[in-house]
Order: C-alpha cells, then sequence, then structure tokens
C-alpha cells in the first residue's frame, strides 16, 4: 500500500474514533406512553339491517405529532398499535401531543402539554372525537 493512502485511511478512523466519546456521552431520553381514543359523534351504520353499529377505530388514520412548546415545530409523528397504545423516545424537554390534522377530516381533539424528564415516563392519553363539523360544533350530550 502507497503512503499516500496510509495517512487518509488512518485520518478517517481517527475522526470515528473521536466521534464514538460523544454517542455514549448523549443525554438519556424520557418516554412518552399512553393511549388513543377514537369516538365517533355518530356510529357507523352498514347497509345489513342485521348488522350492529360499529365506532371506526384505525388507529394508523389518526397519526399522533409530537411539537415542541416553545416554536410548535414538529419533532416526530407516532402511531398507535391495534390496542391503541403507544410509546416514544423523546429529549428532555417541553411539548405539545397532538392529531395530525386534515382539511377533509372532521375531528375535535385538545393539544395536550407535556414535559419529558431523562430517563421517566410521562404518561398522556388522546381522545379523538370524529363526526361532522356541525356535530363537532355542537356537541350532543
Amino acid at each position: 500500500m502507497s503512503t499516500c493512502l496510509k495517512y487518509p485511511i488512518a485520518a478517517c478512523i481517527f475522526l470515528v474514533l473521536i466521534g464514538t466519546p460523544s454517542l455514549i456521552d448523549a443525554t438519556p431520553q424520557g418516554f412518552l406512553e399512553g393511549q388513543l381514543k377514537i369516538l365517533a359523534r355518530r356510529p357507523v351504520a352498514l347497509a345489513d339491517e342485521n348488522t350492529t353499529a360499529v365506532t371506526a377505530k384505525n388507529y394508523a388514520d389518526y397519526p399522533l405529532i409530537i411539537l415542541s412548546r416553545a416554536d410548535k415545530k414538529e419533532i416526530t409523528r407516532v402511531t398507535a398499535d391495534k390496542d391503541g397504545n403507544y410509546r416514544v423516545a423523546l429529549p428532555p424537554g417541553d411539548y405539545i401531543l397532538d392529531v395530525q390534522r386534515s382539511e377533509s377530516a372532521h375531528l375535535r381533539a385538545k393539544p395536550q402539554s407535556f414535559t419529558i424528564v431523562a430517563n421517566e415516563t410521562v404518561h398522556v392519553d388522546m381522545t379523538i372525537m370524529t363526526g361532522s363539523s356541525a356535530e363537532a360544533i355542537a356537541p350532543q350530550e
């Protein structure tokens, strides 16, 4: 091997080894966990008269977003599992949990503030109300 190739390779190995301790010294993360509940204002009725009304619970259709509390920038997204549970690791800080909203979706959800502390888990549940925009404005009780 020529002398020209030895030094650049050695320099690359040296740079990798220098960067390794910074990964080890990284600040420990905390965790957000909770359960997503999807409630329909008006249950979906199937065309067959012999079937009972069902409530739509496709958690993948309602991704949750985590925003920084200070500047409301999206940090990450999380999708609940088949049982509605979610868990995500986050660096320590102040956040807001919300649901991704689209113009065509008629839903209500209250954004929730929470704080992550290193090596601790915070529990925040999210409830989403689905239905038409008129129903969302005048809730039925």
